[in-house]
């Protein structure tokens, strides 16, 4: 059963991280919309859970839950939700974690613009390199059938 994990985020940001580790996970399965929708449905479940455990906007959580894809579509398991929570009074000792966690998160994104990008160009090469093999193949056929007229 695939898992969603956070990883630690400030409260406030909690709703944009949920949708894009989501996205992360589960490129080529499912659609972009049925990934929107699911997050949104998943990111009203924990703003209900957050106002009942009285987390603020400041706080930092970590979050896990499973889910299944059935169908094309993404059904979470709320029963596996997992919500760590430090209070904005611990954060003196979280402030180096999280720093390294934004961090980290940045250079990642890079990473992966770097990697579509490249992906992107691969993909140009790679109809170049298509476009270049057909048109061997047919002055190939041409010389054939121009040298079978000559024998």
């Amino acid at each position: 059963m695939p898992k969603l994990m956070t990883g630690f985020v400030r409260a406030a940001g909690y709703a944009n991280k949920t949708r894009k580790v989501l996205f992360a996970i589960t490129r080529g399965k499912i659609t972009p919309e049925e990934v929107v929708r699911a997050s949104a449905e998943l990111n009203q479940y924990l703003f209900k859970k957050f106002q009942e455990l009285n987390v603020k906007k400041e706080d930092v959580v970590r979050i896990e839950a499973n889910f299944e894809i059935k169908d094309g579509k993404i059904v979470w398991d709320y029963d596996s939700l997992k919500i760590e929570i430090y209070k904005r009074e611990e954060e003196e000792r979280l402030s180096e974690a999280m720093k390294e966690v934004e961090e980290s998160e940045r250079a990642l994104e890079l990473v992966i613009d770097e990697l579509s990008k490249l992906s992107e160009k691969l993909r140009g090469l790679s109809e170049e390199i298509s476009q270049l093999v057909e048109k061997l193949k047919q002055e190939h056929t041409a010389l054939k059938l121009e040298f079978e007229r000559e024998a």
